[in-house]
């Protein structure tokens, strides 16, 4: 097995690609969600014929790039001290730093409290936040599935399990076994854009690729959901 390194010229595009030679008899291409572009070769295939094939989906291939930028999170850089604002749930809260013992962060008159001994270490109130935007998406996507669900009854497909974690790349992903994995950030989304990704994640369930079926079972399930995209582009952006 060897992986080499090309690219190929498209309009105004360079897409570059690499190509893993296996002992196989057919040639396929695949973007991957961080949108790199990867050929898998049977050892006959020289690469002018490759750089050809890759020429050739280029036009799908920037599609599938395009699709993974837009879903790739944004986060501005934060400050972590009080009067900084921090998104739950769609909602702004204002942040306010409480010197005390015991370190817990709590919601009270719209305000993201936070106690902690070390006010004045901006690591340590970013890691309590985490932790507790954690401790809620494991709750509140759970409730966001659960409404999902029987949008697909009609469906056949393996009851998904839900696991969250922080990506870097995208909000979600889907195992074809059904295991859906979602964004920890997302929990700052309101719950209609929750929703839009996780239902995502279920069609995928039904149609792997980012083909025409695959979007016409989005639109009849979800007939807003280029509206819904666009409002968390937006709102996390």
């Amino acid at each position: 097995m060897s992986v080499t390194a090309s690219s190929i010229t498209y309009g105004s595009h360079e897409l570059a690609f690499t190509v893993e030679v296996r002992p196989r008899r057919t040639l396929s291409i695949s973007v991957h969600p961080d949108q790199r572009v990867h050929v898998l070769s049977p050892p006959d295939i020289p690469l002018a014929q490759i750089q050809t094939r890759v020429t050739r989906r280029a036009a799908w291939i920037l599609r599938q790039q395009a699709y993974f930028q837009q879903f790739r999170p944004s986060t501005p850089a934060r400050r972590y001290v009080s009067g900084e604002t921090h998104l739950y749930l769609g909602r702004q809260y204002r942040l306010r730093l409480e010197e005390a013992p015991k370190s817990q962060v709590k919601l009270i008159r719209g305000r993201l409290v936070v106690n902690t001994p070390r006010p004045e270490e901006a690591d340590h109130t970013a890691q309590l936040l985490r932790q507790w935007y954690q401790q809620h998406a494991a709750e509140q996507f759970q409730a966001v599935l659960q409404q999902c669900l029987p949008l697909l009854s009609e469906y056949q497909f393996p009851m998904p399990t839900l696991h969250q974690r922080y990506l870097q790349k995208r909000w979600g992903s889907c195992s074809p076994a059904g295991r859906i994995t979602l964004n920890t950030d997302l929990i700052r989304a309101d719950k209609s854009s929750i929703a839009y990704v996780i239902l995502h994640e279920l069609c995928h369930l039904i149609e792997p690729n980012h083909s025409r079926r695959f979007y016409r079972l989005l639109t009849k399930i979800l007939p807003d959901w280029e509206r819904r995209k666009e409002k968390l582009e937006k709102a996390l952006s």
